[in-house]
């Protein structure tokens, strides 16, 4: 019997995030537009499905990782030594991504029964 560790992550997200727009359990919020995805990002994310990808890409990292906090999952979502090297002064550094979208995309799959809080240990 298949496991979701023996599932190729991209083709699980993707059906994870069709099956989240079908059934309307997560909404993008409208500061979306105007939100950077990292400290190091310049701009917003430019997909037009950006927020049901997170959304499933969440789930299945929280399935995956047990109970699981915003702040690891910023460095999760984060770039390691990669960004923005436009100037080329000094090396990459790891920078963090949004602890905004990361909470309140877990708020919403919260709301829609997909999470669960776990006391003083994240959620799972």
């Amino acid at each position: 019997m298949a496991t979701l560790y023996d599932a190729p992550p991209k083709e699980t997200i993707e059906a994870v995030a069709d099956r989240l727009e079908s059934t309307d359990a997560v909404e993008e919020p409208g500061w979306l537009l105007y939100a950077k995805a990292g400290a190091d990002r310049e701009l917003p994310p430019e997909q037009e499905d950006f927020w049901t990808r997170r959304c499933a890409s969440l789930l299945r990292k929280v399935a995956i990782d047990g109970p699981v906090g915003v702040g690891s999952l910023r460095t999760e979502y984060g770039t390691a030594k990669q960004g923005s090297n436009r100037y080329r002064v000094r090396p990459r550094q790891q920078a963090q991504g949004s602890g905004n979208i990361i909470r309140t995309a877990l708020q919403q799959l919260e709301e829609a029964g997909y999470v669960e809080v776990a006391d003083g240990e994240g959620r799972k």
